[in-house]
């Protein structure tokens, strides 16, 4: 079995929210009515919806909305929104309350400098470590991002391939720091990817990631993971959208 980076850890029922009633929020609810941990199930939910860009930078988050959505009290929907606002994806504005945070230009270089620097460190890392089967599994991952035609899949591949890698530095709290950092930024890659037409330049470095490991060879993968989101830095500049978040 692959690893899938994934912390949602649940099957949750699709619907159409923008085609039942007047709900304007865009994204996968559950009745959770009876479920122990609404707040998280709420928190997934609406964490998975802004990383891929259903919930929009600005849009507001109203808790008597999202209530109803997960047939959820108001208390379990203000403890999501808390845990979305400590990660950096929600923040309260005056007469607003809760609104999907965005990123300015500096915040996301600082995002983009800090990953080259920690996850150079893990893969540099994790290659010793590697095992015949996460080198199978990454190799899968490559050969999916590479052959994918669906832009909404590419941010998920590409998650997929770097965290199998990373997989076996053993360094989980280096791994949930990155995690948060990637929460931030990734709706933001998927535009770039999209705009900048840059997918052959990700694979081919990929690749070269891949092969280092493949040989293992620590450093040069150590040097080409901090190239390689270095690179998507200076691409996404070109591309981002400007904010005053």
């Amino acid at each position: 079995m692959r690893f899938l980076h994934s912390t949602l850890g649940l099957v949750v029922l699709t619907k159409d929210i923008l085609g039942e009633g007047k709900c304007s929020l865009k994204f996968q609810a559950v009745d959770i009515g009876k479920a122990a941990s609404a707040a998280t199930l709420i928190f997934e939910a609406l964490r998975k919806a802004i990383v891929e860009g259903d919930l929009v930078e600005g849009e507001a988050l109203r808790q008597d909305e999202i209530a109803r959505r997960f047939n959820a009290s108001r208390i379990p929907v203000r403890e999501a929104l808390t845990m979305l606002e400590q990660q950096g994806l929600v923040k309260t504005e005056r007469y607003k309350g809760a609104v999907v945070a965005g990123l300015s230009l500096g915040e996301a270089d600082e995002i983009f400098e800090f990953r080259a620097l920690v996850e150079s460190e893990i893969i540099g890392r994790a290659v010793p470590k590697m095992t015949d089967r996460i080198l199978q599994d990454a190799r899968g991952y490559f050969e999916d991002f590479r052959n994918s035609k669906d832009p909404m899949a590419w941010g998920d591949l590409n998650r997929n391939f770097h965290w199998t890698l990373y997989s076996a530095s053993e360094l989980p709290f280096y791994l949930g720091v990155i995690d948060n950092a990637m929460n931030r930024i990734e709706r933001y890659l998927r535009t770039q990817l999209v705009m900048s037409g840059e997918n052959e330049r990700a694979n081919a470095e990929h690749l070269a990631i891949l092969e280092a490991c493949e040989t293992g060879d620590a450093q040069r993968a150590s040097e080409l993971t901090r190239a390689h989101i270095l690179g998507a830095k200076a691409s996404l500049r070109l591309h981002m959208p400007q904010s005053g978040a």
